[in-house]
């Protein structure tokens, strides 16, 4: 029987998504995610908070501005995410909000969904500073969702000078690459960590 030529399409296409994130998945997940499962609570909080000052201290020695608008903020998070994308793009991470008056942290999670054409993995921080008390504690209690068309700016002045909060927030995102220029952050959900927090 003559196979038509989309039937050789789809059967090529179910191979190469079996296949190849074995090929693509970089180190990290193969090599950090079993480490992780096996820490305790605490290690894992002192994990998350290392990464956290590590992005925070990437970010400003990429941007000036991004460091003015953490001097202004109420409080701050930092997530940290591996992305990986076949046709059908998603990913999780973990992160940290902090209060930066009482210095209270929060653990929480992130996950991403989407349509995507890209294929392989792809690690990124993403950073948020909170203009006030109510955009802060309504994130660490009630969750986020961003929604379509919410992007993080890059701090640097020579890409986007007029960066700063909207709606009570300012988002960046770091990639392998460098400090991202309007990248996409839709689609991506933000919740309590039950796991890693202490009881109520």
């Amino acid at each position: 029987m003559k196979l038509s030529f989309w039937r050789i399409v789809v059967m090529v296409l179910a191979v190469v998504c079996v296949l190849i994130p074995s090929w693509t998945r970089p180190a990290l997940a193969d090599d950090e995610i079993p480490k992780w499962k096996s820490l305790e609570r605490d290690a894992k909080r002192a994990k998350i908070d290392e990464t956290a000052q590590q992005a925070l201290d990437e970010l400003f020695t990429k941007s000036v501005k991004a460091e003015t608008l953490f001097k202004k903020a109420y409080g701050w998070a930092v997530f940290d995410n591996l992305k990986l994308a076949l046709i059908v793009s998603g990913g999780g991470g973990n992160g940290v909000a902090v209060d930066k008056d009482t210095g209270d942290r929060t653990y929480m999670k992130m996950g991403t969904a989407g349509i995507g054409l890209g294929l392989g993995g792809q690690t990124y921080q993403v950073i948020m500073f909170f203009q006030d008390r109510g955009t802060f504690v309504n994130f660490v209690e009630n969750g986020w969702q961003a929604d379509a068309g919410v992007t993080a700016a890059a701090g640097t002045e020579g890409v986007n000078p007029s960066v700063g909060f909207v709606n009570g927030l300012a988002i960046f995102k770091i990639t392998d690459t460098g400090l991202m220029a309007n990248a996409d952050v839709a689609g991506t959900k933000y919740w309590k960590n039950k796991k890693l927090n202490p009881p109520e």
